[in-house]
């Protein structure tokens, strides 16, 4: 009976007698981990006192919670041994025994030589011992024997560091500071363990192919933004791959905002290259975003490589000022075609105007006349086309029909005057001159005196308007009087030859509506309205 017993009790009381040993520097936090992974219930002792660690309770220092036993901080009188006992479903239980040694701290030395987890000989990837123990806990600083790693070469991505591209020179122990926060407090922890580089690599380093180093995205505020990135990690899938979004150096996933947020997928391309993908989308741009980096990080088994980029504001519209400076163009350009038109059919324009609005002309300027006709006389009996011109078809159209009163020579000029006298006295009694020009006036004598008043009130007392009529072409007017070529530089001539359409007699044509246009205003303007 009594050997049944202790077979029963052995059958109930399975014991274990697997050990482990954690060190830990005195005023850091401390957890440690029961090692199975599936279990009932476990129970936490102090081995020595046999004492039950009872689950934690308000300003416990030492407490134990499902399988974990929590120093929060060590003290040196924690150093010891603990006993995990492991409840199953079918009542047998397991017994694990460990040891909890706590060094003092000292000065000039980061960490003593017996905190030591196992050694890491890997592709350039180093993880810190006991991290994943902490929930929430944060990297503070990495140490290489001793001295912070700064640097390019080096990537931090949660309980992980990366070196880009490693070497034996970067062989040592390597230390991880963290901290973790429970019911308001933070707590410190270190943890160190050899890194050995001894790793053959690919030819393959990663490349991110978009976006290029220092893009600038052009954003609104207040809108949503996505940013893609896209990196090649190898040839298949490499051992290590990782691409994700930092903002100003912290990673999304630790920044808190619920605005940020990652996605990834993988892919292969033709020659089996292996191919990654995060995009970081922002629910809603703000102003501080614009002051910020954004930046890839690309990692594998070679190491790591960055991209970073910026946002600015898109150009924003001035309404007024837009508005403002389309109008000042709108007008502008309307003067300056208005300019063009009135230049081209300026003629057209004046003529039209003293159509609709008929002006009246000045009353009381003293003159009789609206112009004196000055042509080259015929030395024959018979009537040249010039005489026919003036006495025919120039009186037809700007007297009969246009109501203009000239006076020509040989016609308003009495028998028996004196015709110095009256030709001078006609000239100053006329708002115009028009001279007729052919190649006979070259050398005509018979005009010296008429061309000596004319020019007397047109030049020197600036009384008198001319109007130059070119009959025939004369050339390049070299053989002309200077105060003639004078006149023609200022104003040109109108030319009877040049006239494309219309009847000689009708007001309409172009040569008779430049003569009208240099007229002066006629009591009658009916030329339009009579012209043949």
């Amino acid at each position: 009976m009594w050997c049944l017993q202790l077979i029963f009790l052995s059958a109930f009381f399975l014991v274990s007698m697997t050990s482990e040993s954690h060190d830990a520097m005195e005023g850091d936090a401390l957890v440690i981990k029961c090692p199975p992974l599936t279990y009932v219930r476990v129970t936490w002792y102090h081995t020595e006192t046999n004492k039950i660690i009872p689950a934690e309770e308000k300003g416990s220092r030492i407490f134990s919670l499902e399988r974990f036993l929590w120093f929060l901080p060590t003290s040196r009188e924690d150093s010891g041994n603990y006993t995990c006992i492991t409840h199953y479903s079918n009542n047998v239980t397991k017994k694990f025994h460990i040891s909890v040694q706590v060094h003092p701290e000292k000065q000039a030395i980061c960490f003593p030589s017996d905190i030591r987890y196992p050694n890491e000989t890997g592709k350039g990837r180093i993880v810190c011992p006991t991290f994943g123990n902490y929930k929430n806990a944060t990297i503070v600083q990495w140490y290489k024997d001793c001295k912070p790693l700064q640097g390019e070469r080096y990537f931090e991505k949660d309980q992980y560091l990366f070196i880009n591209s490693p070497t034996k020179e970067d062989d040592g122990y390597y230390t991880c500071q963290f901290a973790y926060t429970h019911n308001g407090n933070v707590f410190n922890i270190s943890a160190t363990r050899i890194f050995i580089s001894n790793v053959k690599y690919s030819s393959l380093s990663p490349q991110i192919l978009f976006p290029k180093e220092n893009d600038v995205v052009e954003v609104d505020i207040g809108a949503t933004l996505s940013l893609k990135c896209q990196a090649r990690l190898g040839i298949k899938k490499p051992p290590i791959d990782i691409v994700t979004w930092d903002v100003n150096d912290i990673p999304v996933e630790k920044l808190g905002f619920s605005r940020f947020r990652e996605e990834t997928f993988r892919f292969e391309g033709h020659n089996k290259e292996y191919y990654r993908e995060t995009t970081l989308f922002i629910s809603e741009i703000k102003k501080e975003d614009l002051q910020a980096n954004f930046r890839c990080v690309a990692v594998n088994q070679m190491g790591h490589t960055k991209a970073t980029v910026t946002l600015q504001l898109k150009a924003q519209w001035n309404y007024p000022s837009v508005l403002m400076i389309i109008g000042f163009l709108v007008l502008l350009i309307i003067i300056s075609v208005s300019v063009v038109l009135y230049q081209s059919f300026r003629v057209d324009i004046v003529l039209l105007y003293r159509k609709i609005f008929q002006p009246y002309p000045v009353k009381d300027d003293g003159k009789i006349y609206d112009a004196y006709v000055i042509y080259p006389k015929s030395h024959t009996s018979e009537a040249n086309f010039v005489e026919n011109f003036v006495y025919q078809i120039l009186p037809d159209v700007l007297e009969n029909e246009c109501g203009y009163k000239l006076c020509i020579y040989g016609r308003d000029i009495c028998p028996g005057e004196d015709i110095a006298s009256a030709i001078e006295k006609r000239i100053q009694k006329s708002r115009r001159l028009i001279i007729i020009l052919t190649l006979q006036s070259i050398h005509c004598e018979d005009l010296a005196y008429d061309q000596h008043i004319a020019f007397y009130n047109a030049l020197i007392q600036n009384d008198t308007k001319v109007i130059l009529l070119e009959m025939e072409a004369i050339g390049n007017y070299e053989q002309l009087q200077e105060s003639l070529r004078y006149i023609i530089k200022q104003q040109g001539t109108i030319k009877w030859k040049e006239m494309p359409t219309g009847h000689p007699q009708s007001s309409n044509s172009k040569f008779w509506k430049h003569v009208r246009y240099r007229m002066p205003l006629a009591h009658k303007t009916s030329c339009s309205a009579n012209a043949k």
